[in-house]
């Protein structure tokens, strides 16, 4: 039985080693281990970047997000793609002084990445409106820190 175990082992390592990022085609071994989460932790990654919404700096948003990410924002119809793309997008955002509340979540949690997607409500404090938006962040743990690696936000549409 020793032996039956280590081909049915062997063939599970062989379909999680492949890399197609080397050249000649040649097979590298690529073991991810999984960081271990829970939907409380992905729910506070929301609280995380809801408060650097707070302190007015786009930069500080901006941290929130992988180098390689995408941001389709609520108030914009121009997709972000880059940090510097983003910071504009969040500089002309903060100014109404955002602060972000869920209405109703989803969590989904994978191998070093999770999925929260739902409703959010925004309040504006400068201008005192509020906008009702659909929601999806997901994310991706670089070893050190989850990052958002899209972020999708749209305004509800209005109900008939």
């Amino acid at each position: 039985m020793k032996g039956l175990g280590m081909v049915i082992l062997a063939g599970a390592l062989a379909g999680c080693a492949t890399n197609p990022g080397v050249s000649g085609g040649a097979l590298a071994p690529h073991l991810e281990s999984c960081k271990g989460v829970s939907e409380q932790e992905i729910a506070g990654l929301f609280d995380r970047w809801n408060r650097s919404l707070q302190t007015g700096d786009p930069h500080r948003v901006v941290a929130n997000y992988a180098p390689d990410s995408v941001l389709l924002p609520t108030m914009s119809n121009q997709p972000r793609y880059t940090a510097q793309a983003k910071e504009d997008y969040f500089h002309h955002f903060l100014e109404d002084r955002p602060a972000g509340r869920i209405d109703e979540r989803r969590i989904a949690l994978g191998c070093n990445t999770a999925v929260d997607s739902g409703l959010y409500t925004f309040t504006f404090a400068r201008t005192g409106a509020a906008v009702r938006a659909r929601y999806t962040y997901t994310y991706r743990w670089d070893g050190q820190q989850w990052l958002i690696t899209s972020h999708h936000s749209s305004a509800m549409p209005e109900r008939k």
